[in-house]
């Protein structure tokens, strides 16, 4: 088979993961974008939500619900995170590691909850015994069950509501607290109960995709979200990057995390294709996040070289005329 070939096989899949940690990315732009914290909590999270998911659908509870509980479960992680900070005084980037691996340990017993062990590591779940909402199985089907056109769905309902939310009194406290959180104190906005509720929203956001990404690929394991944080960076920063110039709404900046999680996994089957090994994977995530950081960074500096040499440019010649 072809290298083109190849790709272009690759690539609904690339576009079915995208879409999935798409959604993380939309939780991450939430903490990082409108907070301007990093938060590390995510990548205990997202497991968080995958494990509460499958063992709900493994005992008998609707997808629906099922994933309803997902999104609650990061409610919960991202509002202990958000307590640490607050509460105890702790910087939010020591919080959310914290956070992290205190879930490590909870997701093996909710992952092993009903089990002799009482913890485990991996969950199986398969769309042959259980009704689940996406699978990878059908990302080739011309129907209604593709991931592909669930997801799509999902994520144009994810960002209306999110666009919805920070366009109220409530919202716009949250985002007026990351904007200036001295300024918004100063208005009266309990700033303290903000960064909880965004931290709880984000994260809340990152588990429901831990729970449709363990539906697609059919499982949950304890590493599933190792690294996350990395990928959901790198896609808000490749969709700002890319469409920054374009993109000046809300909602199509919440939008644009989304697409730079699909352009990164296409990126990234692309590099695959070419031979790279997959061990390789992380090198190569964390050199694409850096250099998408340090883009914005040059193109700062190359306009500041410019804007103090036209001037300089501007008295050379005019000294040059009186001269003459």
């Amino acid at each position: 088979m072809g290298f083109l070939s190849s790709f272009s096989a690759s690539l609904p899949g690339a576009l079915a993961q995208g879409l999935v940690w798409g959604i993380m990315a939309v939780g991450v732009f939430i903490t990082y974008k409108v907070l301007d914290v990093a938060d590390l909590t995510v990548d205990g999270s997202i497991c968080t939500g995958g494990a509460v998911c499958v063992v709900l659908i493994a005992n008998g509870v609707s997808f629906q619900l099922a994933l309803v509980a997902a999104f609650c479960a990061g409610l919960l992680a991202g509002t202990i995170t958000g307590l640490f900070h607050t509460a105890c005084g702790i910087p939010v980037l020591l919080a959310g590691i914290l956070t992290q691996l205190a879930l490590y340990s909870i997701n093996l017993r909710i992952m092993g909850w009903g089990t002799t062990a009482g913890s485990k590591a991996n969950l199986p779940i398969s769309v042959n015994k259980y009704n689940l909402l996406i699978s990878a199985r059908n990302v080739l089907e011309t129907n209604l069950a593709n991931p592909i056109v669930i997801l799509l769905v999902f994520v144009a309902i994810l960002v209306a509501i999110l666009y919805w939310f920070f366009g109220t009194e409530l919202g716009a406290a949250l985002r007026a607290t990351g904007s200036n959180a001295h300024m918004a104190r100063a208005q009266g906005i309990n700033i303290n109960f903000t960064k909880v509720l965004g931290l709880a929203i984000s994260n809340g956001i990152v588990a429901l995709s831990g729970a449709l990404l363990a539906q697609y690929q059919g499982f949950a394991d304890i590493n599933m979200g190792r690294g996350s944080i990395v990928i959901g960076l790198a896609a808000v920063i490749i969709g700002e990057v890319l469409l920054g110039k374009v993109f000046h709404n809300f909602a199509l900046k919440l939008l644009s995390a989304a697409i730079g999680a699909i352009i990164y996994y296409i990126v990234i089957q692309f590099v695959l294709r070419l031979g790279l090994s997959t061990d390789d994977l992380k090198l190569l995530s964390s050199l694409v996040v850096a250099v998408f950081l340090a883009v914005p960074y040059w193109k700062s500096r190359w306009a500041q070289a410019h804007v103090h040499k036209a001037p300089a440019e501007v008295s050379r010649v005019q000294k040059g005329g009186q001269n003459a």
